[in-house]
Parts: structure tokens; sequence; C-alpha cells
């Protein structure tokens, strides 16, 4: 499919939903992509990117930074305690903030560092057990105590349940969303970034639309 036709998708679903041009911010999923995919996409001109882990991300976009200047790097995997320091250091974005040991941990290293990235709460919208995230009922309070830490919380961030309509989650979100006064839903991946534009998405997490599927797990 490829980036152009994304973005030209992600413009058509900004003008359906009557959005300003450009009010969706595209982060090309390069997990365990290929260098040569990577690379072809930053030739491209694409500067978003996200990636799952922290030590995969600290392996090579250093180097592209040098390369290509300035890039944002989104975080958008579970963040282990013990790698927040390093996340810190390395991503403007970071989408999987969800639960109290990482927001206390990210409050303190921040001090520390003297930055923070803008922070997602993930919310576990589908309350599935296997997923990481706060759970509906207990994200206003989750919220209020990161704002109470002085963390830079810019929105939240959601991953439906794959056997359920995508779109009853994003609507969720965004009603939390609304309610704790955060302006961005990082929600939409490649196979429903429209539903999500319509909700109001302003992060979409797109990967092997653009790049291809994924060569390793």
């Amino acid at each position: 499919m490829g980036l152009q036709e994304i973005e030209q998708r992600i413009a058509k679903a900004e003008a359906a939903a009557g959005r300003a041009p450009g009010s969706v911010r595209l982060i090309a999923v390069s997990k365990v992509q290929p260098e040569a995919r990577v690379t072809a996409v930053l030739e491209e001109g694409h500067r978003n990117f996200g990636e799952n882990k922290v030590q995969e991300a600290a392996g090579k976009w250093p180097d592209y930074r040098q390369t290509y200047g300035e890039i944002e790097l989104h975080l958008i995997g579970p963040l282990q305690s013990n790698k927040t320091r390093q996340a810190v250091q390395l991503f403007d974005a970071i989408h999987s903030l969800d639960r109290p040991k990482l927001a206390k941990a990210l409050a303190r290293i921040a001090h520390e560092e003297g930055r923070c990235p803008e922070l997602f709460v993930q919310v576990n919208t589908g309350e599935e057990a296997q997923k990481a995230g706060i759970l509906p009922a207990e994200a206003d309070r989750f919220i209020a105590d990161c704002r109470g830490l002085d963390l830079p919380v810019r929105g939240l961030m959601c991953i439906p349940p794959l056997e359920e309509e995508p779109s009853l989650h994003f609507a969720l979100l965004a009603k939390i969303a609304a309610r704790n006064g955060l302006e961005g839903l990082s929600m939409g991946m490649s196979g429903d970034f429209e539903k999500a534009i319509a909700l109001g998405a302003t992060h979409v997490r797109v990967g092997s639309a653009i790049f291809g599927e994924r060569t390793a797990g």
C-alpha cells in the first residue's frame, strides 16, 4: 500500500469528519521492520515513527537521527520500569503509561533528566485480563494522580479487542478524554484508522499498511 496512499486516506478521513487538514498525526510503526523499508519511508520525508521496545529503538534511531535530522519517536509498546530512564532520553512521546509504579518512575526520572516525553495514558477499554492499561472506571483517578506528579499527560491510548467493533472503544476513549480535558487520542491502526479519525483520533499508529507485513515477531 505504502506511505502516500495512507496519507491520502488520512486526508480523506479528516475531510469526511469535518476536521482540519493535518489534524491527525501519522505514526509509522517501524518495529521489527528491515532497515531498507524504514530507510525508504525516511527517504520519502516521513519523520514520525513508533517503536514497541526501548532496546530495539535505541539500537537504530540514534543513527537515523544523525543521518536524517530531527525525527519524532513514539514508544507505543509496554514500558518496563527498568527501561524508564532510557525511554525518557530517547522518545518524544510515550503512549503506554499504564500503572502507578510507572507514573512515579517517570516523574522521578523526568525531574532528574530535566525533560519528559509527552505522555498518553493507556486505557484497557475492553477490560481484557491479558492486556495492559488502566480500566475505564479507574482512568479519571489515575489521570488526576499523574497530573499531581506534574507529568505532561497529553492524551489517552487504546488497543481495542480484535473481535469487537473498534468504534465502540474509540468512542469510549474519546469520552474519557473529553471529561478530563485531554486533547490527544492515540487510537486506530492499519485496519481501522479511518474509523478512529471519525471519532477524534489525533494520532494513528500504522505499520503493515505502510511497510508491509512484519518479518519478525
